[in-house]
């Protein structure tokens, strides 16, 4: 196959630049290929669509990172939309790169990032159009095509490991490299899958399902989790110690259509210092690792000069905790500004935003701000660790339409443990006050009113937080508490954006699920489940009867978990220690906040912590 042969398809679907692929910045390796000079095919999935695939920064590096060995040609494959595949099903066409224009299939390794626990029937969905057996025992022992998958999902993959042949647990950059070249050594001695297998499984970071046995007592609680013989009892996580030495491309691909984050972006550091107890990416993250200034501004100038692109993202958890931020961007401002280029800075914390970096912004933007208070109340921001007030919300809110600035976001969310109608009248309130700020402000733009926008999701419990052990509402509860809020907003200037309950209770079923869901993902792919993180596409039917078919509770998942039963994510190790996780639990209960790691370590036991910038 080749892309003459997807032209047809093309004039009858929405958006086919999303399939053509020839994108400025795109590598063409076709010649080494003809050569017979490419050992290795590498197709690097994203289950979602190409515009949203397109903004993810972890395709770009790994991309870039597997293109810049000449024994490997890595091509990008997203998502076909609704329209397209019905197109494919009925031609018989099978899923390709956007590269080649070639099916997947006859590549030697077909990757997943695991982003979001709702693209999880695209995954399958994806597999089924290139014509690879859905489960990996079916597969056969033939060493390619190898399904891996990496990302934050991986820290629990169990709903997903009978699809897979391996996990990368952590950060990518030096397991896929290392996988690459077990790969490249193990097809060129003609090994088996198994015995490919076994090799992997000894490189820090990799974990294959297969190797592990699962067991269950009579109540549906897991028992035991056996390795195979030499295969480690706990898989560690892959942690990059040195970001300024890490990998990083020096040009993106450049979309020909628009994509959500159509601008370039540069890491500032990774994992967080502050420990929400909510929040999986800040303890999945850790130890925090810092890339100095100098190496930010190279890469940023590099990109903007080989790309094109005229706004460059600086991204984090908690950019404002980046401990150089005054000086980055102070240097960056001497290029910048000439060149009429947009710094933005998202991720930014209420209780680091001095009237300094204000000023700094305002001159690299203008664009609305954004900020997360996540809960209503001083208790429950207590509770979940947060660690701001309701005063250095306003004071900001202060600062910044003094500064001109006229749009605020605040993202909360509703359903935390211990939360009260209070916390959720609480939301409103504060929402109210920052847009009071606004008005009493004698500094205000003139002429111009504010627009004060709410984002409330729904609490999800997941792996390897303080609050993995919590039952998550119901959607019952979710859908009063929606109602409520919304009975609470006064104002015009105030709009409320909330997320599907539905939605939410399956991210909070696949988020702490086990094997035994693999079934229930596989039939309600079979009945047409697609696209499940979209409300339009999202039908709670298909799933509610593929847990019937397969005889299990969705309710059994979202329970509050006993602290002492076997969690699914158990035999994996992401450094912060269980022991740790009780603790802020029990503190959380109480109300007690803990500082954050720059103030005192709080013993997690991530590996080698050593935090970053003081």
């Amino acid at each position: 196959m080749s892309f003459k042969a997807i032209e047809p398809l093309l004039r009858q679907v929405q958006k086919p630049g999303r399939y053509t692929g020839g994108e400025p910045g795109s590598i063409d390796k076709s010649a080494a290929q003809n050569a017979g000079e490419l050992p290795l095919r590498y197709a690097l999935c994203f289950p979602d669509t190409y515009e949203i695939g397109m903004s993810h920064l972890g395709m770009k590096i790994l991309y870039g990172l597997a293109n810049s060995r000449e024994d490997c040609w890595c091509e990008r494959v997203f998502a076909p939309w609704t329209d397209m595949e019905k197109l494919m099903r009925a031609g018989g066409t099978a899923l390709w790169g956007l590269e080649s224009g070639e099916p997947i299939a006859g590549f030697d390794l077909v990757g997943f990032t695991l982003q979001y626990e709702m693209s999880y029937s695209n995954i399958l969905n994806m597999l089924d159009l290139a014509g690879i057996p859905l489960r990996a025992a079916a597969r056969g022992g033939a060493l390619a095509p190898l399904v891996i998958g990496g990302g934050p999902c991986a820290c629990n993959p169990e709903p997903l490991a009978p699809f897979f042949d391996l996990f990368v647990l952590g950060d990518g950059e030096q397991a896929q490299r290392e996988l690459l070249d077990l790969l490249a050594a193990h097809k060129k001695r003609q090994s088996s899958k198994a015995e490919f297998l076994r090799a992997a499984a000894k490189l820090e970071g990799v974990y294959v399902p297969s190797l592990y046995t699962v067991t269950y007592n009579r109540n549906g609680l897991i028992e035991a989790v056996e390795p195979a013989p030499g295969a480690p009892a706990r898989v560690k996580k892959r942690v990059v110690r040195d970001l300024d030495s890490c990998y990083f491309p020096e040009r993106f691909v450049v979309p020909l259509l628009e994509v959500v984050h159509d601008r370039t972006v540069t890491e500032l550091f990774r994992g967080c210092i502050r420990g929400c107890r909510f929040c999986q990416a800040g303890y999945l993250g850790r130890p925090v690792r810092e890339k100095s200034p100098a190496v930010v501004d190279a890469q940023c100038r590099a990109l903007c000069e080989n790309t094109g692109y005229e706004e460059v993202s600086l991204c984090s958890l908690s950019t404002s905790d980046y401990s150089a931020l005054p000086e980055l961007l102070d240097g960056m401002l001497d290029w910048t500004l000439p060149r009429k280029i947009n710094v933005s800075v998202p991720s930014l914390r209420i209780d680091r935003f001095p009237r300094e970096m204000m000023e700094r912004l305002a001159l690299l933007r203008r664009g609305g701000l954004t900020f997360a208070p996540e809960a209503g109340s001083q208790r429950l921001r207590d509770v979940i660790n947060k660690n701001i007030t309701q005063e250095q919300v306003l004071s900001t809110a202060r600062q910044a339409f003094s500064g001109g600035w006229t749009s605020v976001k605040l993202y909360f969310m509703i359903g935390l443990p211990t939360e009260t109608r209070e916390d959720i009248a609480g939301i409103a309130q504060l929402a109210q006050a920052v847009t009071d700020e606004f008005y009493r402000n004698p500094d205000k733009p003139k002429g111009k009113g504010v627009t004060v926008s709410l984002s409330a999701a729904s609490f999800v419990p997941k792996p390897f937080t303080p609050f993995q052990w919590e039952a998550m509402d119901t959607k019952e509860q979710l859908d009063e508490k929606q109602v409520l809020l919304r009975s609470h907003i006064r104002s015009k200037k105030i709009s409320l954006s909330c997320h599907h309950a539905d939605i939410s209770l399956l991210e909070g079923v696949f988020a702490r699920g086990d094997r035994r869901l693999a079934d229930v993902l596989e039939a309600a792919w079979r009945a047409g489940a697609r696209f499940d993180g979209w409300d339009d596409q999202f039908k709670p039917e298909l799933w509610r009867a593929a847990f019937e078919s397969r005889a299990l509770d969705p309710r059994d998942y979202t329970r509050e978990r006993e602290e002492s039963e076997i969690l699914p994510w158990d035999h994996l190790n992401y450094g912060v220690t269980k022991a740790f996780l009780l603790r802020e639990r029990a503190r959380a209960y109480r109300g007690e906040t803990t500082p954050n790691c720059r103030e005192a370590c709080a013993g997690c036991g991530a590996d080698e912590c050593r935090i970053q910038g003081g």
